[in-house]
């Protein structure tokens, strides 16, 4: 993971919206399992991204995290789980995230700029 995409996942978790006690119990819990954004987001500088984090009733029967970003020149993402599991649900949102990058990354390259997906030779 870069060092830039570290510290906009520590600033993330600085936003979040639950006790301070379970953020620091969860920080690298939740770190690794985000690690997989960097490479998505590393066409942008740090700057031109935010990101957000939001842990509601945590392992509890009403859990709901909430991943969302916001990326110079693109729309505002959100991705959401309900799943009981703190580890699944950080799965399920940082999945849908890096597929609504990718959607969003492609629907905005000009077409001779993206990769032949289907090629017949």
């Amino acid at each position: 993971m870069t060092a830039d995409v570290t510290a906009l996942l520590s600033l993330l978790l600085s936003r979040w919206e639950g006790s301070r006690d379970c953020a620091c119990r969860n920080r690298p819990r939740i770190l690794r399992a985000l690690s997989a954004l960097a490479p998505h987001l590393s066409g942008w500088e740090h700057d031109q991204v935010e990101l957000e984090v939001s842990l509601k009733d945590i392992e509890g029967p009403d859990q709901k995290v909430t991943l969302q970003a916001w990326l110079a020149g693109r729309a505002h993402l959100v991705a959401t789980s309900h799943e009981r599991d703190l580890d699944h649900a950080l799965a399920v949102v940082r999945r849908d995230l890096i597929r609504q990058i990718e959607d969003e990354r492609s629907r905005r390259e000009p077409r001779k700029r993206r990769k032949t997906r289907y090629r017949t030779t």
